[in-house]
C-alpha cells in the first residue's frame, strides 16, 4: 500500500464516520455509496419513504465538499424541469437558458418511478454523459458528478417500472431496510431533542473526489480476477433461473467497484473477495427472474447468490 492510497483510504474512513454518524444503522449502504462515488458511478435505492435517503446525500453532499439539489419525482414532472429549459426574460428582452437541478455534483432524484417513462429518459444524457443539450448546445454540469436515485418497492400504488436501458446506467442498486431496534431508538431520542431544520452536522470536505477516483482507476487487476468477474456476469446468461442476464457493462461495473472496495480497505489490487462483495448490489437490477421462479417466491438476491456459489474463483 502506498502514501496515496493510505491516506485516501484514511479520508474514506473519515468520511464513512461523518455520514455514518448522521445516518445511523445503515452502515452498509453507506459503504456501497461510496464504492458507487469512488467507481464513478450512479446509484439506485430502492426502499419505503422515511429510511433517511435524503440525510443519506445530504451528509456526503457535505462531507465532499460538494453542491447538492433534490428533485421530487411526480406524474406531472415534465423533463425541462430535470435538464433546464428557455425562456423568456422580459426584464432583459431576450431568451436565457434557465439551468435544471441537474446542474450539481449529487443530485437526488427522489422517488423516480412515480414519474413517467419520457422524464425518466430525461436523466440518460447526463447520467451517460455528464452534459445536457439545452437550444441545440452542449453544457457539462459539475464535476464530480452523481445521480442518487430513490424508488419506492414496484408493488406500491402510482409507481412506474424503469426502463432496462435507464436501470443499466446505475452502476450499483441498494435495497434499503428498516434499522434494528437499538438504532432506532437511537434515531428516534436524537433527532426528537432537535430543533426543527436539525443540526447540520460536520461541514468541512473530508475528501476530494476526483483524486480519489483517479486511484480508484489505478488499483491493479490480476487477469485471473478480471476472467472471475465476467465468468460471474456469463452465468446470469446462462441460467434457466433467469429470463434475462446481464450484459458486458455489468462487468465492467463490478470490476470499477471491487476496485472502489479494494481502496476503500486501504489494498491496492482487487481480490476474487472483492468481486464476490460486489456481485449482488451490481447485478440484481440487471437481470430478470424467469416467471416460474417469481411463482416459486424466490428472489433475485438468492437466485445470484446460488449462481456465485456454483462459479470457481480462482485461487492464487
Amino acid at each position: 500500500m502506498n502514501d496515496s492510497t493510505s491516506t485516501t483510504s484514511a479520508a474514506l474512513d473519515s468520511l464513512r464516520r461523518h455520514i455514518n454518524s448522521r445516518l445511523i444503522g445503515q452502515s452498509q449502504v453507506v459503504d456501497q455509496v461510496l464504492i458507487a462515488m469512488l467507481a464513478g458511478g450512479h446509484v439506485l435505492i430502492e426502499g419505503v419513504p422515511g429510511l433517511g435517503k435524503t440525510l443519506l446525500v445530504q451528509a456526503l453532499a457535505a462531507g465532499i465538499g460538494g453542491k447538492f439539489k433534490r428533485i421530487q419525482f411526480t406524474p406531472d414532472l415534465m423533463p425541462g424541469d430535470v435538464t433546464g429549459h428557455v425562456m423568456f426574460d422580459m426584464s432583459q428582452g431576450k431568451f436565457v437558458l434557465k439551468h435544471g437541478p441537474v446542474f450539481t455534483n449529487l443530485l437526488l432524484a427522489d422517488e423516480i418511478n412515480r414519474a413517467p417513462a419520457k422524464t425518466q429518459a430525461a436523466l440518460l444524457e447526463v447520467m451517460q454523459e455528464q452534459q445536457v443539450t439545452l437550444d441545440g448546445k452542449s453544457m457539462e454540469v459539475g464535476k464530480p458528478f452523481m445521480v442518487l436515485a430513490t424508488q419506492n418497492p414496484i408493488e406500491q400504488e402510482g409507481t412506474y417500472a424503469l426502463p432496462e436501458a435507464e436501470l443499466d446506467r446505475f452502476i450499483i442498486k441498494i435495497n434499503i431496510d428498516y434499522p434494528q431496534a437499538q438504532d432506532e431508538v437511537l434515531i428516534a431520542t436524537r433527532y426528537a431533542l432537535q430543533s426543527f431544520g436539525g443540526d447540520q452536522g460536520d461541514t468541512r470536505q473530508l475528501l476530494d473526489v476526483e483524486s480519489a477516483q483517479q486511484q480508484c482507476a489505478a488499483i491493479e487487476v490480476d487477469d485471473k480476477v478480471a476472467a472471475y468477474a465476467v465468468d460471474l456476469v456469463r452465468a446470469t446468461r446462462g441460467s434457466t433461473l433467469l429470463r434475462h442476464g446481464a450484459g458486458p457493462r455489468a462487468s465492467i461495473a463490478l470490476l470499477r467497484c471491487a476496485k472502489a472496495l479494494a481502496l476503500i480497505n486501504g489494498a491496492g489490487f482487487i481480490t476474487p473477495d472483492d468481486v464476490k462483495a460486489m456481485v449482488l448490489p451490481v447485478l440484481r437490477h440487471r437481470v430478470i427472474l424467469a416467471p416460474e421462479v417469481e411463482i416459486d417466491g424466490l428472489g433475485v438476491d438468492q437466485v445470484l447468490a446460488n449462481l456465485l456459489e456454483k462459479v470457481d474463483a480462482p485461487r492464487s
